[in-house]
């Protein structure tokens, strides 16, 4: 599973590596999903063969936004193009392909992150949630940008050059995250919505993943900061 760490007291467990640090207890780390056999409408969700890698040409015009829109409120972030360029023109490229539309936050952890941005999370299977991505990987912009609350970063596995599609924003000071993922955006307005999400009832059988009900992101898009 894709994922920006583990919780700060489930670092109590000695770990080896940080690379083992990045990793799930449940679900190892893999940019292919678990394979399953689909519907013809849940193959189209979680499609993954149409999508090229970024390029620095797609980063677009500095001044857009981009809009999370879910059911307890929006959440528009604004990017860093000046230390993760790939990084923000892969979240532009991807949201203006309606790649992240009907996506959920499939990991909450209060106190720590929320993620979302996994194709799987339009299927019915539950259990490969965090698991997939758009078909490439994006190589690491460490920055020394903080990651505090609100702050957008970008999801990977134990390969600091394994990001794809999957993010999370920052619930508070994360100090062990920095300079092992990327930094590239704020919340700019609407983190009274990521506060609700990240309060919500999880899943008892998933204790550190789902809520319940999960939090859709219904659409995502780009915008012009002036527009917002």
């Amino acid at each position: 599973m894709f994922t920006a760490c583990k919780e700060d007291k489930e670092k109590s467990q000695p770990k080896s590596s940080h690379a083992k640090e990045a990793v799930s207890s449940k679900k190892a780390d893999s940019e292919t999903p678990v394979k399953k056999t689909k519907s013809p409408k849940e193959k189209m969700s979680t499609d993954q063969t149409k999508y090229a890698p970024p390029t620095i040409d797609e980063v677009g015009d500095p001044m857009e936004v981009a809009v999370i829109e879910t059911d307890l409120g929006n959440i528009i972030v604004e990017f860093y193009p000046d230390i993760a360029p790939l990084h923000v023109a892969n979240f532009k490229k991807l949201a203006k392909a309606g790649f992240y539309d009907g996506t959920t936050f499939h990991r909450v952890l209060p106190g720590f992150v929320i993620q979302g941005g996994c194709p799987n999370t339009k299927n019915s299977n539950p259990n490969d949630d965090g698991m997939g991505g758009p078909g490439y990987k994006v190589k690491a912009e460490f920055n020394e940008h903080l990651h505090e609350k609100g702050i957008l970063s970008m999801a990977r596995s134990g390969d600091p050059n394994s990001a794809g599609s999957q993010f999370f924003i920052c619930l508070g000071r994360v100090q062990h995250l920095d300079n092992k993922y990327t930094v590239f955006g704020n919340v700019l307005k609407g983190i009274e919505t990521v506060d609700k999400i990240a309060a919500m009832r999880r899943d008892p059988s998933k204790s550190h993943d789902r809520t319940l009900p999960a939090v859709v992101m219904k659409k995502v898009y780009v915008a012009k900061k002036s527009d917002i």
